[in-house]
């Protein structure tokens, strides 16, 4: 299990990035939602969709779950 976290702003494509615990894109404390402990990128990013309509897993830490 992990910790999961989203980006509280979006990137330039509008894009919220969910992040794994200990990446190192993640973004500060007050900068992110804390999302829940997960055994996999794909339901933090179900559980990122309460809060934004456009979610994307990060290219480092959760590539699994990044699409483009």
């Amino acid at each position: 299990m992990a910790r999961y976290y989203v980006n509280k702003y979006s990137q330039a494509n509008g894009d919220h990035e969910v992040h794994k615990q200990g990446c190192s894109f993640m973004p500060l404390s007050e900068n992110r939602i804390y999302l829940g402990d997960f055994s996999s990128c794909k339901p933090a990013v179900r559980k990122a969709k309460e809060y934004y309509q456009k979610v994307n897993g990060c290219y480092y830490c959760s590539n699994d779950c990044h699409t483009r």
